[in-house]
């Protein structure tokens, strides 16, 4: 299967170029919902895992490596969706989750990051050293960058069993969480994407594992594409037209994009014809979930005799207010304003609530609800207008698995079509 992005990378500059898109969450139902909406496509679905959810150490998921790949497994066998069509990969692997340490330990644990990675079958690894850490000079200079990922790609090829991975490098992406800065904003020169590419090249020979750069397949840069709590920036091709054509000097030669959650059905379209070929998206995924269990809840509460419903919004929020940690720093303004973005925000850090255990009997509280007393249709239309349509034309189960599993795939058909899958 790493053969399928090497070779994706070599058709770019062919007719009927495709891209693919990459699932980044662990959220089972994300991750199922994703399997099912994809069956009847073509081609492998790739599934990436941050090093913030999954470590040697358990990430926010309590998940490491091997955890995260035999979940993804599990659910397929459950979705029906063939094992063989999963693409696994490791997203931003570097020292980020240790950046408070002093550089060496933070590479240490980065290096054992790495190593876990690809000895537990993951295919595509992207090597992130663009963080500085506690004894780092600031910036950090970009050959020191560059010397950071040649030495985690050495750890990968040694751990590597048969043929290595394919690897992604680079390091201009958006701040987590979305930023709507007009710094952020700004599309990667082409002129410091050729040098970054450059400085890797040169840090791989120097490392020992010039063999491995031709498994270099892309680039991540910013096409000038992003979302912050309350907005998003469009895709504007003009403004990338420099960068795009960078690519004709390197064949076998793609872009990754991260940040493309909400990014309009054209957009897509154009960021793969452009090269940007590697399309990330998670936040819109979860975004769309939280949508139908918000929508489900208010069926519930119109459905259900008073005090009999589950209070799920009323369950979340107290989760939020009483651990604040992931949505405090991200959400400004006054308490209403606030009390708003926790609910209402593209960055959506409401998907880290979800596993809290107040949470999710609430969900099961709901869904059994909903299954015993049954969805009306005429709240059906009010709620789930999309979903009203597919359920009245008998091409969808009226039941609330189904009806949140179709939210989420709906979110996803924008990539699917663009990634020509």
């Amino acid at each position: 299967m790493p053969t399928y992005l090497s070779e994706l990378a070599q058709r770019r500059a062919e007719p009927g170029q495709r891209g693919i898109y990459s699932v980044c969450s662990a959220h089972p139902w994300v991750l199922e919902a994703a399997m099912r909406r994809h069956l009847s496509a073509s081609g492998p679905l790739l599934i990436e895992a941050t090093c913030n959810q999954v470590n040697q150490y358990g990430g926010y998921t309590g998940m490491k490596p091997c955890d995260f790949r035999n979940l993804v497994y599990r659910i397929a066998a459950q979705a029906g969706f063939p094992q063989e069509r999963i693409l696994l990969g490791g997203d931003h692997l570097g020292p980020f989750p240790w950046q408070h340490l002093n550089a060496e330990a933070a590479m240490a644990n980065a290096c054992a990051l790495v190593d876990l990675f690809v000895r537990d079958g993951y295919c595509k690894i992207h090597l992130d050293t663009s963080m500085g850490c506690a004894d780092d000079p600031h910036p950090l200079p970009g050959h020191l960058i560059a010397e950071r990922a040649a030495r985690l790609c050495a750890v990968a090829e040694a751990a590597a069993a048969g043929s290595g991975p394919v690897y992604v490098i680079g390091t201009e992406v958006p701040t987590p969480g979305g930023s709507t800065d007009e710094a952020e904003m700004s599309v990667t020169c082409a002129d410091r994407a050729e040098e970054a590419l450059r400085l890797h090249r040169q840090a791989f020979i120097t490392a020992g594992v010039d063999q491995a750069w031709n498994r270099v397949i892309a680039l991540v840069v910013q096409p000038g594409v992003e979302f912050g709590n309350e907005s998003v920036e469009d895709y504007k091709p003009e403004k990338a037209k420099q960068l795009a054509n960078m690519l004709t000097q390197h064949p076998g030669l793609i872009f990754e994009a991260h940040s493309t959650d909400y990014q309009l059905a054209a957009n897509l379209v154009a960021l793969v014809r452009d090269g940007f070929a590697i399309l990330k998206v998670g936040p819109a995924l979860t975004y769309a979930m939280r949508q139908a269990l918000f929508a489900l809840a208010a069926v519930e509460e119109a459905c259900l005799p008073a005090g009999k419903a589950s209070g799920l919004r009323q369950r979340v929020e107290a989760a939020m207010l009483e651990n604040p940690q992931h949505w405090q720093k991200h959400y400004p303004g006054n308490p209403g304003q606030q009390h708003r973005l926790r609910v209402h925000s593209y960055s959506d850090r409401i998907r880290y609530y979800w596993a809290d255990n107040n949470v999710q009997r609430a969900v099961n509280q709901m869904l059994s609800n909903l299954d015993s007393w049954g969805i009306q249709e005429i709240l059906l239309g009010d709620f789930l207008p999309i979903q009203y349509q597919k359920v009245r034309s008998g091409t969808l189960s009226n039941q609330s698995l189904p009806l949140i599993f179709d939210a989420i795939g709906s979110a996803l058909d924008p990539y699917i079509a663009a990634s020509g899958a």
